[in-house]
């Protein structure tokens, strides 16, 4: 199973130039997969069939599994299934069959405008790393990119001077403009703080920590947390919510969904079109509250 897993890997990487993070989803799924099918003496992949591919989901359900992760290993098993056949590894794809569990779509949390302004204001200090925080803050929300892409940007991917970022996953790459908050946030950064936080010229890494290595996720989730703290904001906030934000506030003020849609890197507009939505429901609600025969 595990060769048939590097193999797999090996496809979705070479042929499919599949993302990083699609290939890391594909690849954690497989293992516990494997896992389950070694647990229950499972050690050819000749032997799964549907019994045994239900079997698993039945038990993720007891689990208490959300659907969407139950979903998305169904995804996950039918990908890897699908490629073990036209390898000739198994006659028949057992995975066919499995029905992904009806998924309900929850409105995204967003924060409003004034809220996103008090969240921004907060890194005020002189610090390095409050400079820096500053930087990545403003960045987040100018643009919408990924946590997983705003700390993997390089210094090459900035563009101060016509105001954009490049952000590349696997082999898809597009660019993003941000305004002049931002600019001012990084060229700031950029020209003092970054210097003094990195220990050597070959560190290309935009952001890094205190110590001068490349940002984590949780580095920067704690960041956040910390300001959103400071600015008061009671909503349980994620990096994730600055992307929705920064969608939702777009789509408020007039943006075509296509262009939302290719800053956000969504491969599908109707990704994109839950934010409409999102917009709609806020006009109803001011509606409803505001108009006298409502």
């Amino acid at each position: 199973m595990e060769q048939y897993i590097t193999d797999f890997v090996e496809y979705l990487q070479s042929v499919k130039k599949s993302s990083k993070n699609t290939i890391l989803s594909y690849q954690r799924d497989l293992k516990k997969f494997a896992q389950y099918l070694k647990e229950n003496g499972i050690d050819d992949i000749r032997k799964v069939n549907y019994t045994v591919m239900n079997a698993y989901m039945l038990m993720m359900e007891r689990e208490h599994f959300a659907a969407s992760t139950i979903s998305r290993n169904i995804a996950t098993l039918k990908a890897f299934f699908t490629y073990l056949q036209r390898e000739h590894v198994v006659d028949d794809d057992p995975a066919v069959m499995l029905k992904a569990p009806k998924i309900e779509k929850k409105m995204p949390g967003v924060l409003s405008i004034e809220e996103v302004n008090l969240l921004l204001a907060q890194p005020v200090g002189t610090s390095n790393k409050e400079i820096r925080d500053k930087a990545m803050l403003e960045l987040l929300y100018a643009t919408g990119i990924r946590v997983s892409e705003l700390i993997s940007l390089k210094v090459s991917d900035v563009n101060l001077q016509n105001n954009y970022i490049r952000c590349v996953d696997g082999t898809k790459e597009r660019v993003i403009p941000f305004g002049s908050a931002a600019r001012a946030a990084l060229k700031v950064y950029m020209t003092s703080a970054r210097e003094a936080m990195i220990h050597s010229d070959e560190e290309d890494t935009l952001f890094t920590n205190c110590s001068g290595q490349p940002m984590s996720r949780q580095g920067f989730w704690k960041v956040l947390k910390q300001y959103a703290k400071r600015a008061g904001i009671e909503t349980d906030i994620t990096p994730h919510t600055l992307r929705h934000s920064f969608a939702a506030h777009l789509v408020e003020n007039g943006a075509d969904l296509h262009a939302v849609q290719e800053m956000l890197g969504h491969s599908d507009v109707s990704t994109t079109q839950i934010y409409a939505k999102l917009n709609s429901n806020r006009l109803k609600e001011v509606y409803t509250k505001a108009h006298p025969r409502a």
